[in-house]
């Protein structure tokens, strides 16, 4: 089913980077309005522009994210979500279960393992990607990862699925102890109370 979404809702605040990409690609339409334009290559080489600009070319850049900061907490003051809408911190989101600090952590996929081992790499090649497009190239990268490669991060998902299976059963176990602990005492009441009866 999908997520309602919250029209009255602010847009979100973005980053000096973003704003960076944002002209560098209006720039580029101007140029080239006719030209179909490949997001991973054009993100790259936004980064490798971004990385080459000094602090006073960025500044402007810096300026713009301040401005949209404000504007964003500005219009959040005012901002009641609507009924129904779902998502953070709205009327209709649910309230997640408290999670429980001893269970064991979920087994990773071999693509959280290589997530791992890739974002800081991203971050480093592309500085200022918020977190959804950080993802959008761990997934890009992910897709281009050799045969060799997955393997090694499949195996290493299935070794993490077994130590999960493994700590889960026992996490159970130990779960399920002081329940059947609870049931053997209120046994062994019912029994001395019927000694009790049977002396009489």
């Amino acid at each position: 089913m999908p997520r309602s979404k919250d029209e009255s809702k602010p847009r979100g605040k973005l980053t000096a980077y973003a704003f960076f990409v944002q002209t560098c690609r209006e720039e580029h339409k101007r140029k080239h309005p006719d030209e179909n334009v490949v997001f991973a290559e054009f993100s790259k080489k936004c980064a490798e522009r971004w990385k080459t600009m000094n602090e006073k070319e960025r500044d402007r850049f810096h300026k713009m994210a301040e401005q949209d900061k404000a504007r964003f907490e500005t219009e959040m003051k005012d901002y009641t979500p609507a009924e129904g809408a779902k998502g953070r911190g709205g009327k209709g989101s649910k309230r997640k279960a408290k999670k429980d600090p001893n269970a064991p952590k979920r087994a990773l996929s071999a693509f959280f393992w290589f997530c791992n081992d890739e974002r800081s790499k991203v971050k480093a090649d592309q500085p200022g990607l918020g977190v959804g497009d950080v993802a959008k190239e761990l997934g890009r990268r992910w897709a281009d990862v050799d045969e060799k490669a997955k393997k090694r991060y499949e195996e290493m998902a299935s070794k993490d699925k077994k130590r999960y299976e493994v700590e889960i059963a026992a996490y159970k176990k130990k779960l399920a102890a002081p329940a059947k602990n609870g049931a053997a005492a209120e046994d062994e009441d019912e029994e001395d109370e019927e000694e009790e009866e049977d002396d009489e």
